[in-house]
């Protein structure tokens, strides 16, 4: 109980780490020895609500993998180069999203948008499944709300993000599972993948992006196809139509997502996050608006170190050394 009660922050601590956060028991000069010397200590302070993981966290505590809970890691984060990973760890369950997941997803993509030093991330799930959506065992329990108010069903499909984040499906991602896919910039799946909104079936809706997300990413009858029946598609399906970048051989989706972001973060970190932002936010807008917001993010771009970087490193003949400022 107290430890789906920290923030997210303590939730990213090792435990020796979290040690030193709890308040300490008084010092005696000797043992307690009897009920009555236990009893006469006061109680503990209850835990002050610590500050966001994107204050306080140092990055170089990224270079290892790191649990986002203590007692069972339903979410685990680890970081390789500027390569952020999240792991849904709930493989008994096939990764269904209860509250715990959506806290601990949630603090993960607060670490990757604060630490300066990550450029792209991957989520990905460990078993056969990628995500089977939500834990509807604690829906049924009454109570659980199975997202965040900032980042919406999962910690995520809401979320405001400044950084590309790839899906790594090596199995069905069906319902909320699809819809965490359909949040992600880029798709990488295997053949053991599928996708779809099954909702309808028990007289539900997708109410987490599915409805408005699939037709931006299949022909629109395609999806309504899937919204209306319920039924899922294939891997090698949505690939055909784009809604999947790289299909792969069971097994291979994490290597294969790994090489798409590398190739992601050879390139200038600050020039990537201003294109995903013009490019998500002109979805809509004339091409005299669109333009402006390119030439904005161009002159913010003018202004950093990188800028300077990209033709000197072009005229001297080398590899650019970026900085991400």
């Amino acid at each position: 109980t107290l430890l789906l009660s920290l923030s997210p922050r303590l939730l990213l601590m090792s435990p020796s780490q979290l040690k030193r956060q709890l308040p300490s028991r008084p010092l005696t000069s000797r043992p307690l020895r009897n009920l009555k010397q236990r009893q006469a200590l006061p109680r503990r302070a209850p835990l002050k609500q610590s500050l966001p993981l994107t204050q306080s966290l140092p990055p170089k505590l990224l270079r290892r993998k790191l649990p986002l809970t203590m007692s069972e890691s339903v979410v685990e984060f680890s970081v390789e180069g500027h390569v952020g990973l999240i792991t849904l760890n709930r493989p008994d369950a096939r990764n269904a999203v209860n509250d715990e997941v959506a806290i601990a997803l949630e603090a993960a993509i607060d670490q990757i948008e604060s630490d300066d030093d990550i450029w792209v991330s991957i989520i990905t799930g460990n078993g056969p499944v990628f995500c089977a959506g939500a834990d509807l065992k604690a829906v049924a329990s009454g109570g659980a709300r199975l997202g965040t108010k900032r980042g919406g069903f999962a910690g995520l499909v809401s979320r405001e993000r400044t950084k590309p984040l790839i899906a790594a499906c090596d199995g069905p991602a069906l319902a909320g599972g699809t819809e965490i896919v359909l949040a992600c910039e880029l798709v990488v799946a295997s053949t053991a993948a599928r996708f779809g909104v099954p909702e309808v079936k028990r007289s539900l809706v997708a109410a987490a992006g599915g409805l408005f997300r699939l037709p931006q990413v299949l022909p629109r009858n395609v999806a309504t196809e899937l919204i209306l029946t319920g039924d899922p598609i294939s891997a090698e399906r949505a690939a055909e139509f784009g809604m999947v970048n790289v299909l792969c051989e069971p097994g291979e989706a994490l290597t294969q997502a790994r090489t798409l972001a590398d190739r992601i973060a050879v390139n200038a970190p600050l020039a990537v996050r201003e294109s995903l932002a013009v490019m998500k936010g002109a979805i809509g807008e004339d091409d005299e608006t669109a333009m402006a917001r390119s030439n904005d993010a161009i002159r913010r771009l003018a202004a950093t170190e990188d800028y300077a970087e990209g033709p000197r490193a072009f005229i001297e003949k080398r590899a650019p050394v970026w900085r991400g400022r």
